[in-house]
């Protein structure tokens, strides 16, 4: 059994320097390269959960958008990877099936909490959360998502003089009703339900309440004994459901990496709701490695507060909590190509050692960061 703490690491590898809501690691390195990850929170409690997974055979990118309270990303953080490990050793490697079983126990296991603290906090059924997954195995990437968190690729351009040195081809499907195609997906699978998706509040939502159509949670939208039960109508408005109006199972994207692959940026739709595709990567592209997730989130607020007539300075001064007025918790990982750029066949030096097994985590808070307080909750990777 194979035993990684889910603690964050902010203590050896994270810094709070200037704004005190925002973490960051400058740069650390996996099987294929280096990393590099910042969160800022905006909410009362941190709502994105990020960790990154490595090993010598696998890595595992995860950045989980909680809505509704926290505790469906948290719940995430430290069940998907586990299952996803496990399942992978039992079937001799990473495929598809894999990574859907590994959404579906993680779903199953969060119904199973959502049930045992029903009669305390009947809330917990609507609470849920976005999740995008990156797998890299034998030089083949995975993307699973669910929800509207964004994995986008950035590699090199092809073509003449005057091409671009760098292009974005977005490698996930954003489940957000705003998106027309996703809209008509979600009213095919309910013919009968003329007000499946509702414009509301300058927005389209499913039953006028969420614009996700996929997540992890959200049960009260997936079992229609939740919102029948006298429990949760006295909590909250009913929401009349046939059947299950959101899935937790995944679109994933499988491809082979190439030589002119050279970095990824996995990020929560905070990020995405102030930098176009081609903008993160040409900031990745055109700037230095360490810190390069951290320079994506402060380009993201500098957007945000030049949205507002502001600047940046002024918005860390803004509290938790307020500060969801003028951005979303925002969650950033980028991980570079390098080993896959090498020439087929051979490996760097730099690679041939990175035989160690480590699991970064985001902290749970990143105002507090009070995990000496906190119970340790330790991530399981079956053997």
């Amino acid at each position: 059994m194979l035993r990684l703490c889910a603690r964050p690491l902010e203590r050896c590898f994270g810094s709070r320097r200037n704004d005190v809501l925002l973490w960051h690691t400058d740069l650390k390195q996996y099987a294929s390269g280096d990393f590099s990850i910042a969160v800022v929170q905006a909410n009362s409690s941190l709502e994105d959960q990020t960790q990154v997974f490595t090993s010598p055979s696998a890595t595992y990118i995860g950045v989980y958008d909680g809505h509704g309270g926290p505790e469906a990303s948290r719940f995430i953080n430290t069940h998907l990877f586990g299952h996803l490990h496990k399942l992978a050793s039992e079937q001799g490697g990473l495929s598809t099936d894999v990574i859907k079983k590994a959404f579906g126990n993680t779903e199953e296991e969060f119904l199973r909490i959502v049930k045992r603290s029903w009669p305390a906090r009947p809330q917990m059924a609507s609470v849920g959360s976005c999740c995008l997954v990156g797998a890299i195995s034998d030089d083949v990437l995975y993307v699973a998502n669910a929800g509207d968190s964004r994995a986008v690729l950035g590699k090199k351009g092809s073509g003449g003089r005057r091409s671009n040195p760098v292009v974005a081809e977005r490698l996930s499907i954003d489940h957000n009703v705003g998106v027309e195609a996703v809209r008509k997906e979600v009213e095919a699978l309910h013919p009968d339900d003329s007000h499946i998706v509702v414009y509301v509040r300058g927005v389209w939502r499913i039953k006028g309440i969420i614009q996700v159509s996929r997540s992890i949670g959200d049960m009260y939208l997936k079992k229609p004994e939740f919102n029948r039960d006298p429990l949760f109508q006295h909590f909250g408005s009913p929401v009349p459901l046939k059947r299950a109006v959101m899935t937790a199972e995944p679109s994933i994207e499988i491809r082979k990496i190439k030589p002119q692959d050279l970095f990824l940026i996995f990020a929560s739709d905070g990020l995405w709701e102030q930098l176009t595709d081609e903008a993160a990567v040409d900031i990745v592209f055109k700037n230095p490695r360490r810190g390069i997730a951290k320079r994506l989130v402060s380009a993201a607020l500098q957007e945000a507060a030049r949205k507002r007539e502001m600047r940046y300075e002024d918005i860390k001064r803004i509290e938790k909590g307020t500060r969801r007025h003028f951005h979303d918790d925002i969650s950033v990982v980028v991980i570079y190509l390098d080993q896959h750029q090498q020439q087929h066949g051979s490996r760097s030096d730099r690679f041939r050692g990175h035989n160690t097994v480590d699991c970064t985590n985001a902290p749970v808070d990143i105002f507090s960061l009070n995990a000496e307080e906190e119970e340790e909750v330790p991530l399981h990777l079956g053997s």
